[in-house]
């Protein structure tokens, strides 16, 4: 199976927890915050959304930062994603 988003809409797989801070300090499972980093592995179309036209500006491998917020998560398999709007999708990391 796999994941195919519509219009505007992109498919993240987010970067694993850091298990230790800079210091060297280990978190426990639950005071790991989720990262705000991920990889685009699927590209909506892009086109006329909502009556408007949108130019898909990522493309599938870019390294993305997205809004702490945004999106909806999506198990599938032994996978978990995150499908956004483009425009929750804040910067691309080169």
């Amino acid at each position: 199976m796999k994941l195919v988003p519509l219009g505007d809409r992109v498919v993240l797989k987010q970067f694993e927890a850091e298990e230790t801070t800079a210091s060297g300090i280990i978190l426990a499972s639950k005071s790991q915050e989720k990262p705000q980093q991920a990889e685009v592995v699927a590209v909506g179309p892009g086109g006329m959304v909502d009556g408007k036209e949108v130019t898909m500006h990522v493309k599938v491998g870019d390294k993305v930062i997205y809004s702490k917020y945004a999106g909806n998560e999506v198990k599938l398999g032994d996978e978990e994603y995150m499908i956004v709007k483009q425009n929750d999708i804040l910067a691309i990391v080169e």
